[in-house]
């Protein structure tokens, strides 16, 4: 369902995170932090953490924060602060956007949060203009911030 279409029948649109958006988020010193945060703080929530950004979310996380932000990010997800969505239901899309944009390497896991995005109301806070600007307009997804 496109933005218009969850607008039409009352749907909420929820803001659905890609990886970069939420380091940015997470990243005090990062140069897009104010901007991101601002998307972010716009939007009552929830915030859906789709589980195919988890594996890149705890790597860079470590790397660049360390372990005690890991542990923080994984509490913000057991109380709720994020909704998790496994996103079972986005296989297939995610599989023909995958493949649809080869050329442009979009790979599993942004395919994948485009997919929940598209699902979940059609919003993504994301600093990957090169892959979500061209899947986006595929899908009507509105790209934050």
């Amino acid at each position: 369902m496109g933005p218009a279409l969850a607008a039409a029948e009352g749907t909420r649109r929820l803001i659905t995170l890609d990886t970069s958006g939420f380091l940015a988020l997470a990243d005090l010193r990062s140069r897009d932090h104010v901007r991101v945060l601002d998307a972010f703080d716009a939007d009552p929530g929830p915030h859906v953490v789709p589980a195919a950004i988890l594996g890149e979310i705890d790597h860079l996380l470590e790397r660049e924060s360390g372990t005690p932000a890991v542990t923080a990010f994984l509490l913000d997800l057991a109380d709720g602060l994020y909704e998790l969505d496994c996103g079972e239901n986005d296989l297939a899309r995610a599989a023909s956007l995958a493949q649809r944009y080869e050329s442009l390497s979009l790979g599993l896991v942004d395919a994948m949060v485009a997919s929940c995005a598209h699902r979940r109301g059609g919003r993504v806070l994301t600093l990957d203009r090169r892959h979500f600007d061209v899947v986006g307009r595929e899908l009507g997804l509105e790209i934050l911030p």
